[in-house]
């Protein structure tokens, strides 16, 4: 059972803080705008791969080499999910990004209540919290948002 929380909570972090670092870390090497990333394709597909993975490796036993591939092609979705809010000149604005990011969270969290709803509630648990820093991303940009219209504002 720890062993599954602390696979639950590491898939949630990869989503949340791994992901992130990277596109952030990568924006003087990599080109990031090259990577077509429409909000609203991207925030779809993205949940459905998170579900799809998790709900996968939760009713199968695999391999480590399959779980890895998994777990990697994971983190390429979620890097890609996050090139709407992180990269800059990608057309979506202030308030595109804050929903974006106001509705990923819960989405996301749907895996970790099919966890919870198949008898993994520490797993499911694990997950949630390990996804937190989205509400707070979200939280930050709306932030930001708001801070920039109120200077905007004679």
């Amino acid at each position: 059972m720890t062993g599954q929380v602390v696979h639950m909570a590491a898939m949630g972090l990869l989503v949340s803080v791994l992901a992130p670092l990277i596109v952030l870390a990568g924006r003087r090497t990599v080109a990031w705008h090259r990577v077509p990333a429409p909000a609203l394709p991207t925030l779809v597909g993205f949940v459905l791969l998170h579900g799809a993975i998790t709900v996968f490796l939760e009713q199968r036993q695999v391999s480590a080499l399959a779980e890895a591939g998994l777990h990697l092609l994971l983190l390429a979705g979620a890097v890609v999910f996050w090139l709407p809010v992180l990269e800059p000149g990608n057309g979506c604005s202030d308030a595109g990004r804050s929903v974006y990011l106001f509705l990923a969270g819960p989405s996301l969290d749907l895996a970790a209540v099919y966890l919870v709803l198949k008898g993994d509630s520490a797993g499911g648990i694990a997950m949630i919290v390990a996804m937190l820093p989205v509400g707070f991303a979200a939280v930050g940009v709306t932030w930001r948002w708001i801070s920039r219209e109120e200077q905007r504002t004679p």
